[in-house]
């Protein structure tokens, strides 16, 4: 049992920060996933501090896509998570039993992945360790990223030693950004690296890089640009084909320059849906798609813009010495500023560098050419009739080739403009339009919108549209779908009421309304239990935003007080000092033949402390015990005598003013019937 509430029922995994168990939430009856860190971890209070910090921001991620964290705690120095358990495996065990997946599917999941770590980016969290192993793929085909902010809690460690530092990083090194690598600060394009490196193990079923040790893989990540998945398994339009625009998603979002990158997973979550889009549609090769994903950098981009693809011809050397006219169509392709310009066809061997030299009987429109004059010196013609049609001909067969060329070069032109430019159109700005104002904007550019999801917005009222997907300005498929993100309004919470109530479910009702618990206190109370809120810093009821700093003073129980020992004090005077000191009171009186009535006997407790409201208990004597005194009076002195010594009393004897010498009691004192104490005397008068 961990902390009095979870009880662990087996081991799930082990890894380098912690140990995974399976256990039971007694207190709310659910099984949950109970992650407990290692010691040697726990014992560091920077980091134990930090891994709080980090736990609670990302139990405040409120996405499908992410582990949902229901409690942290801490138990006889063992530091610990409960999260929410997800039956099913890893995207590792998709990896190691059925990679290389087809590149629809590997982008899919990829695309589930991304969008949870946007929603971290969005909310300033760093994952810093995405790899299979921390992708959860649930029965029911839910993919949900697990171990937000763990590596960044590690990152601070005090007392992080190189060699722990070296073991905890064998196992994601393959998945590590160069800058990493190189000692410098991550942010969210360090995550955008790694979610690319795991397409790649799903495209092609193996990691990109590979060593013996992790210092060399470390060393590749630098120095070496991932490859082409396509490279590994094939492009074309086989089953598990990777094709160019795939292949340029991988290098844009693995660049080493991470200004390459996309700026964050949100970025990359747009990309990867164009891709997934181009995919469900069977498209096998985007020459645009293609060059909006490379990274503008890369020196293998330049390469392939430079290289006329493989259906254009090259031209041949002529065969003879004639000049001859040709025709070379040019390679079209895309600059870095989405601008089309054309490339000059390469120069003809033994032709000028870039003029070709025309035969003018060649020309189609050229007129008669007359041949010098022979030995006879005659100027007339030798063309007859027969040469005459020839000429014709020939001139006619040259301009239906250049027609015909013309038209495949349009023609070549209007396909190449549609599968690079024509079928992509630009998504209009919809922002801070109502939805029915968003759909009629949308359909007057051929697209449709569909609602995908709400927001909190500071600026945007609700009901408006908050965010698109594609954003303004971005390329969209015609006829395509923009999904939009309506606004909720601004996000506010009603801070609750949390007095009278524990520590662990005030601070659980803080983090539902997204509030922070800001300082503890701890004070004395007389009112409240020992370990309940007593009160906050803001007023219960009070409108507050989200992420709002609460204090919260914890009772302690009541104060101490030291007690005295008042035995051998008058009663009132011992009963009023304990009173004033805030102790309950109470008396009881007995006969005691030592201590005189009215004082104190004893007291229950005596010594030590007690809190206000304690109960305190003095005994107070009634002095001895009193009996009741025998009535002798009439009766024989030696009788009289006897029977109040029977009842314990001294006798003495004296003679009244009457006494006679009879021998009888004519008085007592005191009298019969009176109380007396044991011991006392009674004296009798004889007459």
């Amino acid at each position: 049992m961990l902390d009095g509430r979870y009880e662990v029922r087996e081991r799930i995994a082990r890894g380098g920060m912690a140990t995974v168990y399976r256990a039971v939430d007694t207190r709310l009856d659910r099984l949950v996933a109970l992650k407990v860190m290692h010691r040697h971890l726990a014992d560091d209070d920077a980091f134990a501090a930090r891994f709080v910090r980090e736990a609670r921001a990302a139990a405040r991620l409120n996405h499908a896509g992410v582990v949902a964290v229901f409690d942290q705690g801490e138990d006889d120095g063992s530091v610990y998570l409960a999260m929410e358990l997800v039956p099913g495996g890893t995207m590792r065990d998709v990896v190691r039993e059925q990679a290389p997946l087809p590149a629809g599917r590997a982008v899919a999941l990829v695309e589930q992945v991304a969008d949870a770590i946007a929603a971290a980016h969005a909310a300033g969290i760093m994952h810093r360790d995405v790899k299979p192993e921390n992708v959860l793929l649930g029965a029911d085909g839910a993919v949900k990223v697990a171990d937000f902010g763990l590596a960044r809690a590690l990152e601070g460690s005090a007392s992080q030693s190189t060699a722990t530092a070296t073991g905890l990083l064998i196992g994601t090194v393959s998945y590590l950004a160069p800058e990493l690598v190189m000692g410098r600060s991550a942010d969210a394009r360090s995550d955008v690296y790694a979610c690319g490196i795991v397409l790649y193990e799903l495209l092609t079923g193996e990691k990109p890089h590979s060593g013996d040790t992790p210092i060399q893989v470390a060393y590749q990540h630098v120095h070496n640009d991932v490859p082409a998945p396509s490279l590994a398994v094939g492009g074309g339009l086989s089953d598990k084909a990777v094709p160019d625009y795939v292949d340029a998603l991988v290098a844009r979002a693995t660049a080493r320059e991470r200004e390459q990158r996309p700026s964050d997973a949100g970025v990359l979550v747009r990309q990867l849906r164009m891709v997934g889009s181009a995919l469900a549609q069977g498209v096998a090769t985007d020459p645009g798609l293609t060059e909006d994903l490379r990274p503008r950098s890369s020196p293998a981009a330049g390469a392939k813009l430079l290289t006329p693809p493989p259906n254009v011809p090259t031209p041949e050397p002529p065969d003879d010495d004639h000049e001859h006219t040709l025709v070379v169509a040019g390679t079209v392709a895309t600059d870095g500023g989405n601008r089309t310009r054309a490339f000059a066809a390469p120069p003809v061997a033994g032709s000028p560098a870039s003029t070709a030299v025309v035969d003018p009987r060649d020309r189609p429109d050229a007129p008669p050419v007359a041949r010098p004059a022979g030995r006879s010196g005659s100027t007339r013609s030798r063309y007859t009739d027969d040469a005459w049609r020839d000429a014709r001909r020939r001139r006619r067969r040259g301009r239906v080739l250049l027609v015909v060329v013309l038209v495949l070069t349009l023609l070549a032109g209007g396909v190449g403009w549609w599968f690079g430019e024509g079928r992509w159109t630009e998504t209009p700005r919809l922002l801070q339009m109502s939805e029915r104002e968003a759909r009629q904007a949308a359909s007057r550019s051929s697209l449709t919108v569909e609602v995908r999801g709400v927001a909190y917005s500071e600026r945007v009222l609700e009901g408006a549209v908050v965010r698109t997907d594609p954003a303004p300005g971005e390329r969209i498929m015609g006829g395509g779908t923009v999904a939009l993100t309506l606004s909720r309004g601004k996000e506010r919470y009603q801070m609750p009421a949390l007095d009278g109530i524990g520590r662990s479910a005030a601070t659980g009702r803080l983090d539902r309304k997204k509030l922070e618990v800001g300082q503890l206190n701890k004070v004395y109370s007389d009112t409240a239990t020992r370990g309940t809120v007593t009160r906050t810093s803001i007023d219960p009821g009070t409108t507050v935003r989200p992420g709002t700093v609460v204090d919260i003073w914890v009772s302690r129980g009541p104060r101490p007080i030291e007690i005295t020992d008042s035995s051998g004090q008058p009663a009132p005077t011992a009963a009023r000092a304990l009173r004033a000191q805030g102790f309950d009171v109470r008396l009881r009186r007995s006969f005691n033949d030592d201590v005189t009535a009215g004082l104190v006997v004893s007291q229950s407790p005596s010594n030590g402390s007690g809190a206000s409201g304690d109960t305190v208990r003095l005994v107070v004597s009634k002095g001895p015990r009193l009996v009741e005194v025998p009535d002798v009076t009439g009766t024989g002195v030696e009788a009289a005598r006897e029977e109040l010594e029977a009842a314990g009393f001294a006798v003495e004897e004296t003679q009244s003013e009457l006494y006679v010498g009879l021998g009888f009691v004519g008085r007592q004192s005191p009298s019969g019937g009176e109380l007396a104490a044991p011991g006392s005397t009674v004296v009798v008068a004889l007459v």
